[in-house]
């Protein structure tokens, strides 16, 4: 039982902690404590599995002070329009996960079919495919995935799914609006 209050109390100290004022963790209600324990115990063992498994071009941590609201990073892959590129991430977990998806956003713009100009995706695994066997390393990989293969037939930008097939002008384009994130 005092394993499980340290958890609590530990989980607990993650909600007390300033939320910057940030949107997308503003909208996660406080936990309830067996929830917590769960949810904290799940992305504690994503981290480490992230963390191990060696794949490049992904990267997310939590942000100081709180393991529901995490920054990450993707690369564009090689041979492709995004390749070169680096992209900034929220997720935002909610208390239910893994049984609903992460909130996730770039915060870096993005030229993308799948992505609106205020970063939100389309991506089936991050609203009515997501199953609670996804898990973060599995989101940045689609998401890394889906920039070199968009789902033009469900654009949230319809001017990069129209210019998609023209690479050449739209890797322009990309290097024109890319901003390369900065330390």
């Amino acid at each position: 039982m005092a394993a499980i209050n340290r958890r609590y109390e530990t989980a607990q100290s993650y909600q007390d902690q300033d939320d910057d004022n940030n949107a997308a963790h503003q909208s996660l209600p406080p936990p309830k404590p067996i929830e917590s324990h769960s949810v904290l115990k799940r992305l504690q063992t994503e981290l480490m599995a992230l963390m191990m498994s060696g794949d490049s071009g992904i990267s997310a941590f939590p942000e100081e002070g709180n393991i529901f609201y995490w920054k990450g990073t993707i690369s564009g892959s090689k041979d492709t329009v995004f390749e070169g590129t680096e992209y900034r991430l929220s997720l935002a977990f909610p208390n239910e996960y893994p049984f609903k998806p992460p909130k996730v956003k770039f915060e870096t713009s993005c030229f993308h079919p799948n992505v609106d100009i205020l970063g939100n995706i389309c991506l089936d695994i991050l609203q009515d495919k997501w199953t609670s066997a996804y898990d973060v390393r599995t989101v940045l990989l689609s998401i890394q995935s889906l920039l070199g293969e968009p789902n033009i037939s469900s654009p949230l930008n319809n001017q990069a799914a129209q210019l998609w097939s023209n690479q050449k002008e739209y890797r322009k384009m990309v290097e024109k609006l890319y901003k390369a994130p900065t330390a």
